[in-house]
């Protein structure tokens, strides 16, 4: 969405008046802007990887949800055993 002439000036006037008002700030906010600069520059630049896709779980990720699953699996397994073996000890 394009800004209008009115909104552009009243921005510059209060970016003017902030930046007069305190230089630090300024200095501050104009290398945060070269930052962040950099950062999308280089991710434009890198090949073979999207932008906004998807992204891989962690490797710590990937070990919590496997124990999570061997240990939901072992407990299924101790509960088949158990409950067999009550069934198998009732007497018919």
């Amino acid at each position: 969405m394009a800004w209008s002439q009115d909104e552009e000036r009243m921005l510059a006037q209060i970016e003017n008046h902030l930046a007069d008002e305190d230089p630090r700030l300024a200095a501050r906010l104009e290398s945060f802007n070269e930052r962040v600069e950099r950062r999308e520059t280089q991710r434009r630049d890198r090949p073979g990887r999207p932008e906004r896709g998807r992204r891989r779980p962690s490797r710590s990720t990937i070990i919590i949800l496997v124990s999570w699953l061997l240990i939901a699996t072992l407990i299924a397994t101790l509960l088949i055993m158990v409950f067999r073996h009550d069934a198998a000890a009732l007497p018919m």
